[in-house]
């Protein structure tokens, strides 16, 4: 059949019901009046997407800038749906949990992929407990990762199941990679209509006794990698991008279709000549802490910048100064000169830590 944002796949289903082009109108008009705040949200997004017009507006996070409204078009995000199913060979048929908000991207995609993919599409409140009420096995969900923590006992009733939003912590990975599902880590942006390349979660025992993820991310169908002149990943895409996206995450290129990440061109730390990547840094301190931190640059007068961590909800930092000197995998430079702790974290609209608002909370930047 011709897969366009005009059709409805005749296998599609939404939580239950098969559903044509003026039942699906009416059923997301029942959702905006009578449904609850999640449901209203889908009821509008279905509005947008069945009302003749070739685009769609969205919302940006706000995770790696200020958030804003962005155009896309309906048959871009169709071909983002069709690379999925083909990525993941996700057929006609297949049963997906919603449970995501469709406010932000990553939720609208999961209705667009059901629509044009002919899935079994059902939805749930997207709380940090999705799968308290579920009973039903399904072949794909989608996720962040405090979702999935919440939901270890219980994640192997989704066969295969994306991960965004977020990283996943070294410790998350390590449960994860035991369990009797296919999880995937995701690259992507609003930009790119949610994930381009995707990481499987792998059980690999390294030097340090930590499970690794994985090191490159592999492109979907039709995507393809370089680097700018600072390192940083350009996305050549055109099935989903009339142009080129040029990033600001900083890569190891592998070959034009995977690359491994290295972190934000824009949290670079260059203290005294020396630059410093602070995810990569972070990664290394994952062994410590498990609440959340980041590391940061701060105006130094003899450095120029000097590295420092900042920890969520900790007490005191003593011990933890003490630990970080004996971390063998961290390189000199790579010791935080201070610590600094708040109660909890700024954070975007869609509930990642926003890194520049929380310095500025501690009068650091």
């Amino acid at each position: 059949m011709d897969l366009n944002y005009n059709t409805i796949h005749p296998k599609f289903k939404f939580n239950g019901n098969y559903y044509g082009f003026k039942d699906l109108q009416e059923q997301a008009y029942c959702l905006v009046k009578e449904g609850e705040g999640y449901e209203i949200a889908i009821g509008d997004f279905l509005l947008d997407w069945l009302d003749g017009s070739d685009v769609v507006k969205v919302n940006t996070s706000g995770s790696t800038g200020i958030p804003k409204i962005i155009t896309l078009q309906k048959k871009h995000m169709v071909n983002s749906a069709l690379a999925t199913g083909t990525f993941f060979n996700m057929r006609e048929g297949t049963k997906a949990l919603h449970c995501l908000p469709t406010t932000f991207i990553a939720g609208k995609m999961m209705l667009v992929r059901a629509i044009v993919l002919g899935w079994e599409l059902q939805c749930v409140a997207p709380n940090s407990h999705p799968l308290q009420s579920v009973k039903d096995y399904y072949d794909f969900g989608a996720m962040v990762p405090l979702q999935i923590e919440n939901s270890l006992s219980c994640i192997g009733q989704i066969g295969t199941v994306i991960v965004g939003g977020a990283p996943m912590s070294a410790a998350l990975k390590r449960n994860v990679a035991l369990l009797p599902v296919n999880v995937f880590e995701t690259y992507g942006m609003t930009e790119t209509i949610t994930h381009i390349a995707v990481k499987k979660v792998i059980h690999k025992q390294s030097s340090d006794n930590e499970t690794d993820g994985g090191v490159a991310f592999i492109a979907l169908p039709k995507v393809y990698f370089s680097t700018d002149e600072r390192g940083c990943l350009v996305i050549n895409a055109s099935h989903i991008s009339d142009v080129e996206v040029v990033t600001n995450d900083v890569v190891r290129l592998h070959s034009d279709t995977e690359f491994e990440w290295l972190g934000r061109f824009d949290n670079v730390v260059n203290s005294g000549g020396i630059k410093l990547i602070p995810e990569q840094i972070e990664s290394k301190l994952l062994a410590l802490l498990t609440s959340r931190f980041f590391v940061a640059g701060i105006v130094d007068a003899t450095l120029g910048h000097k590295l420092i961590l900042v920890v969520e909800g900790l007490d005191d930092s003593s011990q933890l100064q003490k630990d970080i000197q004996t971390l063998t995998s961290l390189d000199k430079y790579e010791i935080p000169k201070e610590i600094y702790t708040i109660p909890k974290f700024m954070e975007t609209g869609s509930g990642k830590v926003n890194r520049g608002e929380t310095l500025r909370a501690l009068e650091l930047n």
